[in-house]
């Protein structure tokens, strides 16, 4: 697609900074590089240059890099001006760059969307891209790296090509059964290999979960009565004084959170309201938002106080659960530790460590192997679904015919090239982009 107007932003980081990038893309690129830079450089190469505005005024002094298209990041010209990171000088490069005719600031994710169009990038590698920009830990950046490499396009796209294969052996059956070059009875091949395409795509769809923990993180709430030491742990986790910490119960009211990264991994911690059998009416509701959380987590920290234990009633049976007994430091008969997987005390620190490391090595296992290819969207996992059930119903299908079956495997195929954008999607594209930041 060639465009008929030109893009500008600012492509790197908040001012004021070091050094600013401004990049724009289009037709225009090379005719405003010239005026206000000089002579294009090399293509690729970095150069020095002044910059001056079309009436000679000076703008700034830095680098320059020039991208002839097709290759390049959009698959058109683009133009980069590295320049001094202050707020006016940006704003009047912009001003200036984005007055010449044909040239507009651009819209969020807009470069990306161009890339898209001009076939450098599919949809899996676009959301990739927008997962690397907004990675916040070291397993985020592991997992859209990969997927920006073309990981998961490459099975997408896979098996969307076993099922074309499939579905023209099926239709040479129905319509040259009688010619020497086709194979006979390719039906008994062709459904084997379907089958085992059902069965990697379960697994597949079945990996979504870590997924979703590797972007979203590992979720860890703590329960326990009041005064069991909730708030105390939640405050030496996040290092701050983030939950009110006090004798009186029913303090913490509503859900508190915090992020951590352990090792690499990104894990939510929520702080709860005290759980008790006769709260005030505020307070009921705090417990009652606790219960609804636990019920979503993937680690549930259960505190007791051990010189003071209060029971909680019951907890989700199905949630993987840490009995943690707290104020060990004031414990006087440590043969009651023997009743929690963790002992812990947030006055001297024991055990905290111990825990973290507890919740780390929880959270690895529930990502599983880095390597893994996993499905990074929702969308992905809808698409991959109806594409199983298409499947299911083309190999269940003997006695609907072959013609029909063959149908089905065109629908499958639909499903999973519309996860790349191999086929129409044009309906997803403003969803997509516009997740971008402005400049990318």
């Amino acid at each position: 697609m060639i465009s008929s107007d030109s893009i500008v932003a600012l492509s790197s980081g908040r001012l004021p900074a070091g050094v600013a990038v401004i990049r724009i893309s289009g037709p225009q690129s090379r005719f405003v590089f010239e005026t206000i830079a000089g002579p294009v450089v090399k293509n690729r190469v970095a150069a020095y240059r002044k910059f001056r505005a079309p009436d000679g005024s000076v703008l700034d002094s830095g680098l320059v890099v020039f991208f002839a298209g097709p290759n390049s990041f959009t698959g058109e010209d683009i133009a980069e001006f590295h320049v001094h990171g202050g707020r006016a000088v940006v704003a009047k490069m912009l001003e200036t760059i984005a007055g010449f005719d044909g040239v507009r600031h651009a819209e969020p994710g807009e470069f990306t969307r161009r890339a898209f169009l001009n076939g450098k990038v599919d949809l899996v590698e676009t959301e990739a891209l927008a997962d690397l920009v907004n990675a916040e830990t070291e397993a985020q950046r592991r997992f859209a790296v990969q997927n920006a490499e073309s990981v998961q396009s490459e099975l997408y796209l896979g098996w969307r090509g076993r099922l074309i294969h499939a579905r023209a052996m099926i239709e040479a059956e129905i319509d040259f059964a009688d010619e020497d070059d086709v194979p006979g009875s390719v039906a008994e091949t062709v459904w084997s290999d379907v089958r085992a395409m059902i069965d990697e795509i379960e697994r597949h769809v079945e990996g979504f979960r870590a997924a979703e923990i590797i972007r979203d993180g590992f979720e860890v709430v703590i329960l326990g009565a009041p005064n069991a030491g909730k708030s105390s742990l939640f405050n030496a986790l996040a290092r701050r004084e983030a939950a009110i910490v006090t004798e009186e119960p029913g303090t913490t009211r509503d859900l508190l959170e915090v992020v951590l990264d352990l090792e690499g991994m990104r894990v939510r911690v929520t702080d709860t309201a005290g759980l008790r059998e006769t709260p005030g009416r505020i307070e009921a509701i705090g417990i009652e938002r606790a219960r609804s959380k636990a019920g979503t987590a993937d680690l549930l920290l259960v505190l007791e106080d051990m010189v003071d234990p209060v029971p909680i009633g019951a907890i989700p049976a199905d949630i993987p659960t840490l009995r943690i007994g707290t104020k060990v430091d004031l414990l006087r008969d440590e043969s009651l530790a023997t009743r929690y997987d963790a002992v812990i005390s947030t006055r001297d620190g024991t055990g905290l460590a111990e825990l973290l490391a507890e919740i780390g090595q929880r959270a690895a296992a529930q990502i599983g192997q880095a390597g893994d290819v996993l499905p990074s969207r929702l969308r992905h996992v809808e698409l991959l679904n109806e594409a199983k059930r298409f499947l299911l119903a083309a190999v269940a299908g003997d006695e609907r015919g072959q013609e029909l079956r063959a149908e089905e495997l065109r629908l499958a195929a639909d499903r999973l090239g519309r996860i790349v954008g191999a086929v129409d999607v044009e309906d997803l594209l403003d969803v997509i982009f516009s997740q971008f930041c402005i400049g990318k």
